[in-house]
């Protein structure tokens, strides 16, 4: 029996009035030629809520989707990217995110040094301001070094700005970052942010800090009509609520923008290297030229510059403590990789 017979004995049954044949391939073929959106309008995303992004156009401010050829999370907030569809910005109009822009900087962090999924938080940012208090609550020096880790890793700028000048002396901090080559400026609640204007004009900023430090009051001033919600911090913990639950990008009032982010308890360094570690304490590189060939300068390192620079009084223990505690998690990170 042929095949013709044998699908005709199959298909006996079958009422020719109801019967849905499978559709036919499709013969068009495809192309490796991708969509022109050269032409297309460029905006900069400056904030991202439930697949929704929210991009400043030159004269409208835009809500779009991405496409789905650009992937997940393809774009952050402070990306630059151009947009098709719908882009006057007015109510119920969508645009679509087609292209994204290639990143001058991506300022990254990890939930703890073991965590291998790195979070990328703002892109494009050319500056990084640490937000500090000087109390309520205390200053954390181990929270400020790896926030410097992270920007010299990004290769961004970092600026620390310390704030609650009127409850406590910003001395002895400076006198610890200066020498960094950091700029650092003191504010109180109602002091003049002239120096701090300075600082920021012509630049893109991300404001990063602990909870709780007034990073979002600070944004409310340099950009009055921002209205970031503000809080307090708990009297029985020491810990500031959580009041920016996303990061935004504002433009300031002169040139400029600054970007918001939710205060941080944590920020892991999982991502970066012992190189980049070292560039974030640049003062100590100078202290582990006598030291050993191969030296680790972790706790274990025999004969460490850095053990002889505290014996002599010449390194603060307290930064030595904080640099090991940030470069022994990255040794013990590549090791556990290794094995």
């Amino acid at each position: 029996m042929g095949q013709a017979s044998r699908t005709a004995e199959r298909y006996a049954d079958v009422d020719p009035h109801t019967f849905r044949a499978r559709p036919a391939r499709r013969t068009r073929p495809r192309t490796k030629d991708r969509p022109d959106y050269s032409d297309a309008p460029v905006g900069r995303v400056v904030t991202i809520d439930r697949g929704r992004y929210r991009v400043r156009m030159s004269d409208a401010l835009v809500t779009a989707v991405k496409t789905r050829s650009l992937g997940r999370k393809a774009a952050i907030v402070g990306d630059l990217v151009r947009l098709t569809g719908n882009v006057s910005g007015n109510d119920g109009t969508l645009a679509r995110i087609v292209e994204v822009a290639e990143r001058s900087s991506v300022l990254r962090r990890t939930a703890d040094d073991n965590d291998p999924y790195e979070r990328p938080i703002v892109a494009n940012a050319d500056q990084l301001m640490i937000v500090a208090s000087l109390a309520d609550p205390p200053p954390r020096p181990g929270m400020i070094d790896r926030i410097l880790v992270a920007a010299y890793d990004a290769g961004i700028v970092p600026v620390l700005c310390l704030t609650k000048a009127d409850l406590a002396d910003p001395a002895e901090i400076r006198a610890a970052y200066s020498p960094l080559g950091v700029p650092v400026v003191a504010v109180s609640p109602d002091a003049d942010l002239t120096g701090i204007n300075d600082l920021l004009t012509g630049h893109v900023t991300v404001l990063v800090g602990h909870s709780g430090v007034g990073k979002s009051t600070l944004i409310n001033r340099l950009v009055p009509d921002a209205n970031r919600v503000t809080g307090r911090v708990n009297k029985v913990t020491g810990r500031g609520r959580h009041t920016s639950t996303s990061a935004m990008a504002l433009e300031l009032p002169t040139t400029g923008w600054v970007i918001d982010t939710p205060g941080v308890r944590s920020f892991g360094l999982s991502h970066v290297t012992p190189d980049s570690i070292l560039k974030g304490f640049s003062d100590l590189a100078k202290l582990t030229e006598d030291c050993p060939r191969g030296c680790q300068h972790d706790r274990t390192a025999p004969e460490c510059g850095l053990d002889l620079a505290v014996s002599h009084h010449k390194l603060d223990p307290e930064r030595l403590s904080s640099f090991r505690r940030i470069i022994g998690g990255v040794h013990q990170r590549l090791a556990t990789a290794e094995g």
